[in-house]
């Protein structure tokens, strides 16, 4: 089949599946912003898309929908001089996160067209007004994050089918919109990821640290209290006070993935730092920022715990590749946690804004490692059950696309 796939950070999602798609002789290409500099071994197009700048007070609710519908409009765009040229795919697979495929069907109808539904706005149930101390309350709040999902509808009801990681992220969903939607994980490589007693990793200060170490990890794309950055921060003058050999490496960078930057400037790192610094024996905390993926892996296998912290939004990678590694994860009580991590089988549980109990968690976790080995073991086997790409998730989708491209 002929096969586009459109994302503005291709890869991304498709990191494993465009390539297999390739390698099984399909003629695959991507479509992306020309901002995107990652590679892959598909041929890549790419749009160019100058976002407009957007009046609130006249857009109001719709300031949302007027961004992503923008960006659609370009993509369409690029995509009638494709068609121009003489392409047109028998399948569309995209991400629908930024209006990329809002109006692909009307410049390829015949082509089919998947839509990567990674979650859906919702103003109650999810995660508006789960942080007050974070969140502004009210019910203006719940219509704007109500407002937010008109394009998401719009994207999946004109799309034959779409993809949801996990059960979860697929039932924030309305009902006639979850029916279009099949659930299949992006996919771990849990060969890749298999437990390395010799992996190693060198601090910024020079330190390296060994599997078998005292070391506590928290891994985000940024610092910020959707991920729970808080909570775990104030956790650790504790845990600090009561193993004086452990080591926490903390990778993130300083921006925002969701939500908003501090009212009062600045990087949420700063800000709660600035809360608990006093209490912290900060030559044992260790910002490392940004990794290359191969020196995370060797993080994660050095790790002897590692927190995980959300609010109930899009699950990270970054948990289900720890426990792949067979490293024990103490993640917070929120619906896409609890959906991976069976409290006391495959990993911990902690309510998320319970410091306290964090601080308790993590303490004993690494005072007591052998107790939890039968714990990383099973984490480790349910991974690769239900999440592991050679053997799960990549089938499905290859399956998936396959099936919708004949139907």
């Amino acid at each position: 089949m002929k096969l586009l796939f459109v994302h503005q950070n291709f890869p991304g999602q498709f990191l494993h599946l465009a390539p297999e798609m390739q390698r099984l002789g399909h003629d695959v290409r991507a479509l992306t912003d020309a901002t995107n500099t990652r590679t892959s071994p598909v041929p890549i197009l790419r749009y160019t898309h100058k976002a407009q700048e957007v009046d609130p007070k006249a857009t109001r609710l719709g300031r949302n929908f007027t961004q992503m519908s923008d960006r659609g409009v370009s993509v369409a765009r690029h995509a009638r001089r494709m068609r121009a040229e003489g392409y047109v795919p028998d399948l569309i697979y995209g991400h629908s996160g930024w209006g990329e495929t809002l109006f692909l069907k009307e410049v390829w109808p015949e082509a089919k067209l998947l839509v990567f539904a990674e979650f859906y706005y919702r103003g109650i149930g999810a995660d508006t007004g789960f942080d007050p101390e974070f969140q502004v309350q009210g019910f203006d709040q719940v219509m704007i994050a109500q407002s937010r999902a008109a394009y998401l509808a719009q994207s999946l009801i004109h799309a034959d089918a779409g993809v949801s990681p996990t059960e979860w992220q697929a039932r924030t969903h309305p009902p006639a919109l979850r029916r279009m939607i099949e659930v299949i994980f992006d996919g771990v490589d849990c060969d890749r990821l298999a437990p390395n007693p010799q992996a190693r990793f060198t601090l910024p200060g020079g330190r390296v640290l060994a599997a078998g170490d005292e070391v506590l990890t928290f891994v985000n794309r940024n610092l910020e209290p959707y991920r729970g950055f808080h909570i775990f921060l104030r956790s650790l003058p504790e845990v600090l006070a009561a193993r004086p050999e452990a080591q926490v490496v903390i990778v993130g960078d300083t921006g925002v993935s969701y939500g908003s930057a501090p009212k009062e400037g600045g990087t949420w790192k700063d800000v709660i730092l600035s809360e608990v610094q006093d209490r912290l024996d900060l030559t044992r905390v260790h910002f490392v920022g940004k990794l290359p993926y191969d020196r995370l892996v060797d993080l994660i296998h050095v790790s002897r715990v590692h927190a995980y912290l959300t609010y109930p939004f899009v699950l990270s990678w970054s948990m289900v590749e720890t426990m792949a590694a067979g490293t024990l994860v103490i993640g917070s009580n929120t619906a896409p946690v609890a959906e991976v991590i069976e409290d006391g089988v495959t990993g911990r549980l902690v309510d998320f804004f319970d410091v306290k109990g964090w601080s308790a968690a993590l303490t004993d976790a690494l005072a007591r490692p052998e107790a939890y080995l039968a714990m990383r073991e099973a984490a480790r086997r349910s991974i690769r059950v239900r999440y592991d790409l050679r053997s799960v998730c990549l089938p499905k989708q290859v399956e998936l696309l396959t099936r919708l491209s004949r139907s």
